[in-house]
């Protein structure tokens, strides 16, 4: 059969075997029903008035509160005017509004953590035309720095020791909002609730005591989970924020499908949210498909998605991109499973999104660098080198301490595949010096991972459009389940 996959701003065409099965989110096995658009305000507004574990808005505001309303960049959740950013914020709004709060008495914060701060038409674009212009113009809109010394409040230590450094408008005001997306997350099982605060407002060592390879690395991250050590981490961070705050956060978390629609809406204290709209998401993520495990895994990547332009053809960036599928995937892969996939992987880093990336990689050349994880006793010289974080104070560029945790999640393709192929390299020593096996087309590479890896008759697996659509994680479909499932129940 002959298939197209994701190769630099086009397609590139694979002759596979007729046997070759094919998953596309969304598509082969349909997500749960959306909201209706009618119902969209009705069903968030109920949430809002309804919350779990915490007061309703309209009793924790008052004339004189002080309002924080935190919401994900642009690498999260969708930018149609129906996304979750638009209807939850507005509703929001209006309820702090009735309850006597001050529009000035209101700030909007963007939580890219150490991703890079999202540009002007970038806010305008997830918040819509209405927000921003009713907000940005006041300066009441702003993005996270988490190197701004006088806008974070150290907190000390977790009962665990980790570090918790967190943005110091969010610390001070009076009501906390959090809108979240709960959508299926290579780290840590899903995005929103805990995970958004422990990521998004606060501090690269923060960060840095779960984005390493001594969680990542540990076999309850791959696959993925909702049970990790990872994610524990988060929850005792978010809850150990709260705890020196003196109050929890108000949570809106939207179980969102494959084209960012909301399923679900979900409003209150994160521990009671989570859970929750964990089951939800549950039916949309984690997807019994597999019959068999396949030997073979085949897709393709743009050059522009998820983290931004270069991210297919930046090595690391397209290696940390391979190992994601890897944790979503592990399931129903075999144990000797190789991966075969396109990438324009032409030199292009994209100094100016990750100017720390090309140095990163230079180094990981020489000076006995076996692994990926030998790279790991560099963090601090580059999460501290002040180049690096001027421009990611000013150039929106991402923090140089993330480029860790793309390191971190690239070794895991080589811990758990015979071998990656990379097809259709421009210059194919960028993806050699990452360790991957190059060849020029997708036919070349299967006869070769026939001859070495899989023998005859391998079972394959085509994964076209996965970086094009929100991705779930695949399972097999008469599996135990209770790898993510045990999780939801124990918080319930």
């Amino acid at each position: 059969m002959k298939l197209s996959f994701e190769y630099g701003h086009g397609l590139m065409d694979a002759e596979l075997p007729d046997s070759t099965d094919i998953f596309i989110p969304g598509e082969t096995v349909p997500d749960p029903e959306c909201i209706p658009e009618s119902q969209l305000e009705q069903r968030t507004l109920d949430s809002l008035r309804n919350p779990v574990g915490i007061q309703p808005l309209s009793e924790l505001a008052k004339p004189g509160s002080k309002v924080t309303i935190v919401f994900p960049d642009r690498v999260k959740g969708g930018e149609q005017p129906t996304s979750h950013r638009k209807v939850a914020i507005k509703l929001i709004l209006q309820e702090l509004y009735n309850a006597g709060v001050r529009k000035q008495d209101i700030l909007l914060i963007c939580s890219n953590g150490l991703h890079r701060k999202n540009t002007e038409q970038e806010i305008r674009n997830v918040l819509g035309s209405e927000l921003f212009n009713e907000f940005w113009y006041d300066h009441q809109i702003i993005n996270h720095d988490s190197e701004d010394y006088d806008h974070l409040i150290d907190l000390g230590t977790t009962e665990r020791g980790d570090p918790v450094l967190m943005n110091k408008y969010v610390y001070d005001s009076d009501v906390a909002v959090l809108i979240g997306h709960v959508q299926g997350n290579p780290y840590g099982g899903y995005s929103g609730g805990y995970k958004h605060c422990a990521t998004g407002i606060t501090h690269w060592r923060s960060i840095a005591s779960h984005h390493v390879p001594s969680v990542m690395h540990r076999s309850d991250f791959t696959p993925v989970r909702n049970a990790s050590l990872m994610r524990t981490k988060f929850d005792e961070i978010g809850a150990h924020m709260e705890k020196r705050m003196g109050k929890k956060f108000f949570c809106c978390d939207a179980v969102l499908d494959t084209k960012s629609r909301q399923i679900a809406v979900f409003s209150g204290a994160a521990d009671k949210i989570q859970p929750l709209s964990w089951q939800i998401a549950d039916k949309r993520t984690y997807v019994p498909f597999a019959e068999h495990t396949y030997d073979i895994l085949v897709f393709g990547m743009p050059q522009f998605f998820h983290y931004g332009d270069g991210m297919g053809t930046n090595p690391i960036m397209l290696m940390q991109a391979i190992s994601a599928q890897v944790v979503r995937h592990k399931r129903i892969m075999s144990d000797n499973c190789v991966i075969i996939c396109s990438s324009l992987c032409n030199g292009y880093f994209h100094d100016e999104l990750w100017p720390y990336l090309r140095e990163m990689y230079d180094m990981f050349q020489h000076d006995y660098m076996n692994t990926l994880p030998d790279m790991n006793r560099y963090g601090e010289y580059f999460a501290t080198n002040q180049e690096y974080v001027r421009k990611y104070r000013f150039c929106n560029a991402f923090h140089p301490f993330h480029g860790f945790s793309m390191i971190s999640s690239a070794h895991i393709a080589e811990m758990n595949t015979a071998a990656v192929y990379l097809v259709g390299a421009q210059e194919p020593g960028y993806a050699r010096g990452m360790g991957l096996k190059t060849r020029a087309t997708f036919e070349e590479a299967l006869q070769d991972a026939v001859k070495k890896y899989t023998g005859p008759n391998p079972r394959i697996l085509a994964l076209p459009r996965t970086f094009k659509t929100t991705a779930v994680h695949l399972c097999m479909k008469n599996g135990d389940d209770s790898l993510y499932a045990a999780a939801a129940a124990a918080h319930l």
